[in-house]
């Protein structure tokens, strides 16, 4: 049965209701993972793809004097769309396969607005991992424009080949009724002007105060709420670092090819592609890189990705933590565009230290990344487990629901949404 929408364009009651019959139900991932035995070679490729050079993820040498006693991944691997996860249900089952037909918002606009992450145990090299993928939440709210608003939450939770459960990772798409990439005027007051050597030398001199805390711990003991975070700088953006952040992380969700796997692609989504000024077709994606159709898109020119700031963020907190340290949870939203030639600003402050569950010892965060006109692109939150001279080392966190697999790590995760 195909879902019947009274108008195109419209949320209605009959459309969230099948949306909410989805909750749950596991399904394939668009793209295959770009990594599927990730080695030390990968964790230091994507590190690099977005300006990492931790030897905890990129020396061999270094790893096994830490802790975890060889090296880790670094925490964007553990789950960025698209890096790694073979599917764990490769197909819809044929009891499903009529409800997850077509999109039930069909016309709605839908635009990703934010993210979260938490990550439960490190990634080892040369573990086949896995993922599975199911909608988790279908959120009515009140929104900053006219006409219904839903919040639509995708989860793909992750676990290597021996079990061991590894991270989640939590997508929103908000649907709106008006569409809000079309309000062009609000961009048309973006300045877009050179730097001066003064303000490039600054940026450098950042650069150069900056590196990874390392085998230094940072005892829970001595952070106090209030602390500063930072900073770390980001940029100015080139398309040279759109270019690396792709070496890394791959394509993304739309399968991005070249040549004739780029033909065979056009085909399978021929939307996704426009004409150039030379009449070749060419991905939207190209929105990134070309300054010409970025403007088509309503832009004063080309911009990033939301998870590169989402990468940042994560950057500014694994150097910040050190070796000793556990990152457990991370969520930001994207509220801006990060144009080619603007810089971020990366910054936290401490805000709450206390015993997590368990008796963890934890600090929670407030992060932002802010652009040299002093706007708030991407604020954010973080929660870190942190050794103890009292409590001792740290200790992992604890899947969602004390989960023993994908299926049951989804189905807390679900709960937890539903509290919300």
């Amino acid at each position: 049965m195909l879902c019947s929408v009274a108008e195109a364009g419209r949320i209605t009651d009959e459309g969230v209701a099948r949306l909410r019959a989805r909750i749950g139900i596991p399904e394939p991932h668009p793209q295959p993972p770009y990594y599927t035995l990730p080695t030390v070679d990968t964790f230091r490729n994507v590190a690099h793809a977005y300006g990492d050079d931790n030897p905890l993820w990129c020396d061999p040498a270094y790893g096994p004097r830490t802790r975890w006693g060889a090296p880790i991944a670094p925490p964007p691997l553990v789950g960025g769309d698209t890096l790694i996860g073979e599917d764990e249900v490769p197909e819809v089952a044929p009891e499903h396969r009529d409800l997850m037909k077509g999109d039930p918002l069909r016309g709605v606009h839908a635009f990703y607005a934010a993210s979260a992450r938490e990550w439960w145990a490190p990634l080892y090299p040369l573990r086949r991992t896995f993922r599975r993928n199911a909608l988790v939440a279908v959120l009515e709210k009140e929104g900053e424009f006219a006409g219904r608003t839903v919040h639509e939450w995708t989860a793909q939770v992750f676990r290597d080949e021996t079990g061991t459960i590894l991270s989640g990772q939590y997508r929103l798409m908000v649907r709106t009724e008006r569409e809000k990439a079309r309000e062009r005027k609000k961009y048309d007051s973006v300045e877009l002007r050179p730097y001066t050597d003064e303000e490039i030398a600054q940026i450098e001199a950042q650069y150069e105060r900056e590196r990874a805390r390392g085998g230094e711990p940072r005892w829970w003991e001595d952070v106090e709420e209030g602390d500063e975070v930072g900073p770390m700088v980001k940029g100015p953006l080139t398309v040279t670092d759109m270019i690396c952040w792709h070496a890394g992380m791959g394509m993304g969700l739309y399968g991005v090819k070249p040549l004739r796997l780029g033909y065979r692609n056009r085909k399978r989504i021929p939307r996704f592609f426009h004409r150039d000024e030379l009449n070749v077709p060419d991905v939207m994606q190209r929105v990134h890189w070309d300054p010409e159709f970025a403007r088509r898109a309503g832009n004063p020119t080309t911009y990033d990705y939301g998870r590169m700031r989402e990468t940042w963020l994560i950057h500014l907190c694994t150097d910040w933590m050190g070796d000793d340290a556990w990152l457990w949870k991370l969520d930001c939203e994207f509220r801006r565009f990060n144009y080619v030639g603007d810089t971020q600003w990366l910054r936290g402050r401490v805000t709450r230290r206390y015993l997590a569950a368990g008796a963890r010892p934890a600090v929670d965060l407030e992060l932002e990344a802010r652009n040299q006109r002093d706007e708030v692109t991407t604020p954010g939150r973080a929660t870190i487990l942190l050794p103890s001279r009292e409590h001792g080392p740290v200790r992992l966190p604890d899947p969602p629901g004390g989960a023993t697999d994908l299926q049951g790590a989804l189905a807390a995760i679900s709960a937890e949404f539903s509290r919300r």
